[in-house]
């Protein structure tokens, strides 16, 4: 009872506290969209707050050779995806579990392993004053790299830039030589021409085109008639004619924003947008206050970033702001899979937080546990 008491206290409660009304919200719309839809998904949250239970508590602080085997296992299923992958909406991003009617999306696991191997091997190894030098950024970019360009051939977009931004994002809220960003930056900008021509596949080059162009495309100029339509405090059911109607595209999932605009106009967004950069601002301040503890820096500052990169994604490309990528919004779109993953990254960092003061749990070594636990007692 002491120990539960304990992991109780140290359990943040206001990140649940945060998520209930997004999910609350994204329940509603999707229900009066689809009666079905919705069963679906309350299935998916069940699911997901189930494997979130079992990984709360997994010693992660405790693991070194488990998370590098789960990184190169998340590897081998990105590979195996080009030979026995199923396609979906014109991509081959899934594998089929046998025997059984389910798929994987490996590259929605690999987010989870890479910042767990960030994250241990940036503890073993933390940088010093002046930022890491070439040599421990290359070998920390190196596994950002190789998922990068794996995802990037299924083609995923969308999901192989997340893993940039979060991986890099990480590196350069940990610690990196200013001279290295500087490289990067100038590297990019004269390669962006080159990429452009050679590295992107022509349905993307249309999205950047269609961003570009002086008139919308056709479901971004939907989703701007319903935002416009929502007015300062949105309309009645029957009265959102862009999504009761279909006009409004992919309305539970992708462009769910716009249908929730829609229904609750400026006012709604501004709450909605409000409780996503409060809970953003929220897991910042876990990097900025444990400067010491780089594990939970690392986690912390990886889902930040994660939660940043798909709201603003997906907001921006509903007002046209950013191309149509496909990136669903954070506990509000339909669908499983970014469920799932976000629900066992804030397990995680619940993990870390809540066992932070277990020192059995955070022994980095027998010794040392029993030399502490023995002092403890003492005390």
């Amino acid at each position: 009872m002491i120990l539960n008491r304990r992991i109780l206290s140290h359990f943040d409660f206001f990140i649940p506290l945060l998520i209930a009304p997004m999910i609350a919200l994204s329940l509603f719309l999707i229900h009066e969209l689809g009666s079905v839809l919705i069963y679906k998904q309350l299935i998916y949250i069940g699911a997901s707050l189930g494997f979130a239970y079992v990984i709360f508590f997994i010693p992660f602080r405790n693991l070194t050779r488990s998370l590098y085997f789960f990184y190169w296992f998340c590897i081998i299923l990105l590979i195996l995806v080009e030979f026995v992958g199923t396609k979906k909406l014109g991509a081959q991003r899934w594998i089929l579990i046998p025997f059984t009617p389910f798929s994987i999306q490996p590259s929605e696991m690999l987010k989870i392993s890479l910042m767990l191997i960030l994250a241990l091997i940036i503890r073993q190894n933390p940088p010093p004053k002046n930022g890491y030098d070439w040599r421990e950024f290359g070998h920390l970019a190196f596994l950002i790299l190789v998922p990068f360009f794996i995802i990037l051939q299924q083609p995923d977009l969308g999901t192989a830039l997340t893993i940039l931004f979060m991986g890099f994002g990480t590196l350069f809220l940990i610690g990196v030589h200013r001279k290295i960003w500087i490289t990067l930056g100038l590297i990019f900008v004269l390669s962006s021409p080159i990429v452009y021509q050679y590295g992107l596949q022509d349905y993307q080059k249309k999205r950047i085109h269609d961003f570009l162009s002086e008139s919308p495309s056709h479901q971004v100029a939907q989703s701007m008639v319903a935002i416009g339509a929502g007015g300062l405090r949105g309309k009645d059911r029957d009265e959102a004619t862009q999504s009761q109607l279909k006009f409004l595209p992919i309305a539970t999932s992708d462009f769910i924003f716009a249908y929730y605009m829609e229904r609750f106009g400026f006012v709604g967004g501004f709450v909605l947008i409000s409780l996503y950069m409060i809970l953003i601002f929220h897991i910042f301040s876990y990097a900025i206050i444990y400067t010491k503890d780089y594990f939970l820096q690392v986690i912390s500052s990886c889902v930040g970033i994660l939660i940043f990169v798909y709201m603003s994604v997906n907001i921006a490309m509903t007002i046209g702001f950013a191309p149509v990528v496909g990136l669903p919004l954070p506990f509000f779109s339909y669908g499983g899979t970014s469920f799932l993953t976000f629900t066992i990254m804030f397990a995680i960092l619940e993990n870390l937080l809540a066992f932070r003061y277990n020192l059995k749990y955070n022994a980095t070594s027998p010794k040392g546990s029993l030399a502490q636990l023995v002092r403890a007692l003492g005390s």
